[in-house]
């Protein structure tokens, strides 16, 4: 498969909504292949900018490097040809490295720098960590600022500045003024997505600050909702915004914000309320109780077409 410079990317990525897919385990909570395939493929079929496996929304964090990889490979052999795979680098800075070597050899279109494992670090050590996987390839790169690794305007510039494969800035926080700050300090030279957990409920007042596209769980179960929603997010058309939200992403948010972990577990359990089977989630997270799916079956019912 022809790999995508990283501008290239970069300019896919931001031309639509993007794609966390959900990763299917069987009963005995190994990785199921089969049904992977078949929701990549239906998640392909409408048009979305970018697809990325093995994220956070895929469980990313339950799977053993192994795992990753036999996810991202499976992820560029179903829908490598018609929309790019992110594939995940995780971990400490070694183990994120060679993952994205990883990526690169599994024939990704780009990678996903997560934030470091457990222990906390300066903005020097961010910019190692971020340089090193950066050095690591030469796909394109997108750093997830949030938890352990929240960057601010200086580093995300000083990062731009060193390393042309670093295409973008994920945003998992939500400050306002840093995000203000970063724009304004780097502006267009990255991409901007979106990827505070539902990030439907931000997607309007982020626009604003260059957060131009983002990462969409709720496209896994409701696609055409999705595209809907970011399509009128895009046209800066608030009475559909807002009709969206308060029809169904605010009482959807009243489920997830529950139980921890619900932000993923609540997805599997709207594919299986469609009739895809999301299956279950693995541990550390737990799935929704009976009631809660039977309520989010009533809720999705509303907005099905």
């Amino acid at each position: 498969m022809t790999q995508i410079p990283p501008l290239d990317l970069a300019a896919r990525l931001g031309s639509g909504l993007l794609s966390f897919p959900v990763t299917h385990f069987d009963e005995h909570l190994a990785f199921d292949e089969a049904r992977y395939r078949e929701h990549l493929a239906w998640q392909a079929s409408f048009g979305v900018a970018g697809l990325f496996a093995a994220g956070g929304t895929g469980e990313g964090f339950s799977l053993t490097p192994a795992e990753i990889d036999a996810v991202v490979r499976v992820a560029v052999d179903e829908v490598g040809d018609q929309v790019p795979v992110v594939a995940p680098a995780t971990g400490g800075t070694a183990l994120a490295a060679a993952q994205a070597r990883a990526a690169q050899d599994a024939g990704a279109a780009g990678v996903l720098l997560l934030p470091p494992y457990l222990t906390e670090a300066s903005q020097a050590g961010l910019i190692a960590h971020v340089d090193a996987v950066c050095r690591a390839t030469d796909l394109g790169v997108i750093v997830y600022s949030r938890a352990n690794a929240v960057l601010d305007d200086v580093t995300v510039a000083t990062l731009a500045d060193r390393n042309p494969n670093l295409i973008g800035l994920k945003d998992g926080v939500g400050d306002i003024e840093r995000m203000t700050r970063t724009f304004a300090k780097v502006g267009d030279r990255l991409i901007y997505i979106g990827g505070l957990p539902t990030a439907e409920t931000f997607a309007l007042p982020l626009l604003q600050l260059g957060v131009s596209t983002y990462s969409s769980a709720l496209y896994n179960f409701v696609p055409e909702f999705a595209l809907r929603f970011y399509a009128a997010v895009r046209a800066e058309d608030r009475t559909a915004v807002y009709g969206m939200l308060n029809d169904f992403v605010i009482p959807y948010l009243d489920i997830r914000d529950r139980s921890r972990g619900y932000a993923v577990s609540i997805i599997k359990a709207g594919l299986s309320a469609v009739g895809r089977d999301g299956g279950r989630v693995r541990p550390p997270l737990t799935d929704l109780s009976t009631d809660e799916r039977a309520e989010l079956s009533t809720l999705i019912d509303k907005i099905r077409p």
